[in-house]
């Protein structure tokens, strides 16, 4: 079943002779369950694909649908709203309050929507990110890696839709990379999260289903991975 679509997207900045077209004419969908890498070098328009599939910014033109609803036609507020509970966002610099500890880094979500923590769900997860017995920790006392997981902890911490996760390995060593890749590909399988995944990294990319290639803003290839 297709979970999220993204039709003739286009995002232009700038005007006149200062124009910047980092986006052509895009269009896509992404089957519920599916782990999607998308490559492509530096400037090729993908992170910027990738926030217009979560609600970070809004297209020039065309429409990204999430569950068969329009995501931009949406107010600033309620995106604010849909961000936290639809899309799961993992940056490359992990975006952690530094002030606050693990857990309450992984259950922001949940607080800044006012609702009560899933226990059960918050045990699971630190016990998935090997995060036992730090709990308390800032993410100043943490290593690249596990400041990571944390990441990826607080994306899943309300099961969203979907995950979109920008160069998450981009700031790690090839260990690192590999369990973090791992980590993903674990929560895809056992959880039947659905993945996009943006990397510049071919062989990242070949840990993923399929994969989606970029260059100057549009779609040079897409193909499934066989294994």
């Amino acid at each position: 079943m297709t979970l999220l679509e993204a039709s003739h997207l286009t995002k232009v900045y700038g005007e006149g002779a200062q124009a910047t077209r980092a986006l052509d004419d895009v269009s896509f969908a992404v089957e519920e369950g599916e782990f999607l890498a998308i490559v492509g070098s530096s400037g090729s328009g993908k992170s910027t694909l990738l926030h217009l599939m979560g609600g970070v910014d809004r297209p020039t033109s065309g429409t990204v649908r999430l569950n068969g609803a329009d995501v931009y036609s949406r107010t600033d507020e309620q995106l604010a709203v849909f961000r936290r509970r639809e899309v799961g966002l993992v940056y490359q610099f992990y975006n952690l309050v530094p002030v606050l500890n693990v857990v309450e880094n992984l259950t922001l979500p949940v607080a800044l929507d006012g609702r009560p923590v899933n226990e059960g769900r918050l045990a699971e997860l630190l016990e998935r990110l090997g995060l036992q017995g730090r709990e308390g920790f800032l993410p100043r006392q943490l290593s690249g890696g596990q400041q990571q997981r944390v990441a990826i902890g607080r994306a899943l911490m309300n099961a969203p839709s979907i995950v979109l996760a920008d160069e998450p390995t981009g700031n790690l060593d090839t260990a690192n990379s590999r369990a973090i890749m791992q980590l993903l590909r674990d929560s895809n399988r056992d959880f039947g999260q659905t993945m996009v995944v943006i990397t510049h990294d071919e062989e990242i990319a070949l840990t993923a289903d399929r994969i989606i290639a970029i260059e100057d803003g549009r779609i040079v290839r897409d193909e499934r991975i066989r294994r």
